[in-house]
């Protein structure tokens, strides 16, 4: 079985599926999540909710790579963090997984959320469909990444 992850509010630990190969088209549609600066999911929409098939209690106080699919290399996620980090806006393609351990491609755009004197207080993320070829590049990196890894 999966990682086993806690939800900082229940409690609960939630066991992250071991993945399977199946891919569950992302159709689309407007998935929104926002976490505060560590990365805990603080609000999933209904859209983000039913494609990963968590419910909103499982994800409120979880942090959010609870749907990170294990071909996601570090490295993606590192430059990811120092953008946000630095009050920048960051775009990238991620491979996420269900509860199920299925898979799905989406690209993610990522903004830090600003108190009224500009410090960053979490983070808002959006999600559309990939470009197929620009998709398909990026796994192929996402790869070369992931082999550098070991």
């Amino acid at each position: 079985m999966g990682k086993t992850t806690k939800n900082t509010i229940t409690g609960e630990e939630i066991i992250k599926p071991d993945p399977v190969d199946i891919e569950v088209p992302f159709d689309g549609g407007v998935m929104i999540t926002e976490t505060d600066t560590a990365g805990i999911i603080t609000y999933a929409n209904r859209k983000f909710c039913t494609l990963t098939g968590y419910t909103k209690e499982q994800l409120i106080g979880s942090p959010h790579n609870i749907n990170r699919h294990p071909d996601m290399p570090k490295a993606a996620f590192k430059g990811m963090w120092e953008t946000i980090k630095s009050g920048k806006y960051w775009e990238g393609f991620v491979k996420n997984m269900t509860n199920e351990g299925k898979h799905y491609h989406v690209v993610v755009f990522i903004k830090p959320k600003l108190d009224e004197e500009g410090n960053i207080v979490g983070y808002i993320a959006g999600r559309k469909i990939p470009d197929k070829d620009l998709l398909q590049r990026a796994l192929d990196q996402y790869k070369v990444m992931k082999n550098d890894e070991h």
